[in-house]
């Protein structure tokens, strides 16, 4: 017969969740089928330091259409995402220009970000081969820690990644190598908070390894998930206000 500690214990056992579900809830962090979503970007170089605040609407992961709201001068500015296409508006010289294949790795309104990273949105649980290198109990962070490297075939650029996530399946950070193990960048993940019913990271801050005290932010003022968009919202003429 099963005392109530052994029972209590098989069932935190069996609850504990696996490798395919942390990653899983990592790639879906603030993603649903659909978002409506007014963010603000913070950055910081050694150059400059400026927030814009932007109005974001995506679709899967295949369609985005963002468009920049604030500071004034640059209001209106908006870039558009579809499959791994990508358009900017300019609204000063009413013009749209398809970013051509030689710009892609170039940075996204100044931040760290580059037109690439809008393109290229790889899934961890898909994209990479994992080990699970540490459990909560065996660190003093308290996370789960796995280790990744993609798959011969994946369109990733990284060597490998490191990703650490919190019990509830939420990430703290993900840690991005080049192919010698050297860092690149970390992404981190602050502020969770309840938004449309779902917990989500309220700030999402990129960190490049080789540019201490440089880092782009972005905050969510708001966001709605599993929206209803018309198929017209990720067209060229949407990019006009």
């Amino acid at each position: 017969m099963l005392t109530p500690f052994a029972l209590l214990l098989g069932s935190a056992l069996a609850a504990e969740p696996t490798i395919e579900e942390l990653l899983a809830a990592t790639d879906d962090v603030a993603r649903g089928t659909s978002s409506d979503a007014v963010m603000e970007m913070h950055v910081k170089t050694a150059n400059y330091e400026r927030t814009m605040k932007m109005h974001a609407w995506s679709s899967g992961k295949d369609k985005t259409l963002i468009r920049i709201l604030e500071p004034a001068k640059d209001a209106g500015i908006a870039t558009l995402k579809v499959d791994d296409n990508i358009w900017n508006y300019l609204p000063k010289v009413d013009r749209t220009m398809k970013v051509p294949a030689g710009m892609m790795s170039g940075n996204w309104m100044g931040s760290h970000l580059t037109n690439d990273d809008l393109v290229k949105e790889s899934r961890l649980s898909e994209d990479f081969t994992y080990t699970l290198t540490s459990r909560p109990k065996e660190n003093p962070e308290g996370l789960y820690v796995i280790t990744l490297v993609p798959k011969p075939e994946a369109p990733v650029v990284w060597g490998s990644i490191v990703a650490k996530i919190r019990p509830d399946k939420l990430p703290v950070s993900i840690a991005y190598n080049d192919e010698k193990g050297k860092a690149v960048r970390t992404m981190t993940f602050a502020d969770f908070k309840s938004m449309d019913g779902r917990m989500v990271p309220g700030t999402m801050t990129i960190l490049p390894a080789d540019k201490p005290g440089e880092f782009t932010s972005m905050t969510y003022v708001s966001i709605d998930f599993d929206v209803k968009l018309p198929d017209s919202t990720f067209t060229l003429q949407a990019l006009k206000p």
